[in-house]
């Protein structure tokens, strides 16, 4: 009665009907193990690791992924994109590509991105490539800019006399 349209499909085609069922049988019905290809889509990116606010973590943390941190922590903490709620408090050093800071932070905090959002409390030295600070934001202490901020430390006072002798100018 209906029957499914053959023109899009791969295989034999209407006019190849005719042609005796032996021909079909030659064909393997799965296909073999050197054809199969692997999707080259990207794998999904996981969810951030959320440590709650009940949460108390003493020690440091390091991961690839995110971190998303509504608790306290004290300890050095390293991730691709960090994000201190607004009821976190941390105590150490924070060093990720994105810092994103709507809680507290004491301590220096490094980043390719860093932005300090209106409930921000920063008590340390920041040191970025690029920074954000909104209307609001409590923040004491330096900030420089370098453009490599994840990597060794030792640079940052190399590169402070001449920020310095750019500050007169600029203002």
């Amino acid at each position: 009665m209906f029957s499914k349209s053959k023109i899009n499909e791969p295989g034999p085609k209407a006019d190849d009907a005719a042609k005796p069922a032996a021909a079909e049988q030659k064909k393997p019905t799965m296909p073999p193990q050197s054809e199969y290809k692997p999707s080259s889509a990207p794998k999904t990116k996981p969810p951030a690791s959320v440590l709650s606010a009940d949460l108390h973590v003493v020690g440091n943390m390091k991961t690839t992924g995110d971190i998303q941190v509504e608790g306290t922590v004290e300890g050095d903490i390293r991730a691709h994109l960090l994000t201190i709620g607004e009821t976190a408090t941390i105590k150490g050093e924070c060093v990720a590509d994105d810092v994103v800071v709507n809680g507290r932070i004491v301590g220096r905090v490094r980043g390719l991105k860093v932005r300090l959002t209106a409930t921000a409390r920063v008590e340390g030295d920041i040191i970025h490539k690029t920074i954000a600070i909104e209307s609001g934001a409590h923040f004491e202490g330096s900030v420089q800019r370098q453009d490599d901020p994840l990597n060794a430390k030792g640079k940052a006072p190399a590169q402070q006399p001449q920020e310095q002798q750019q500050r007169p100018a600029g203002q």
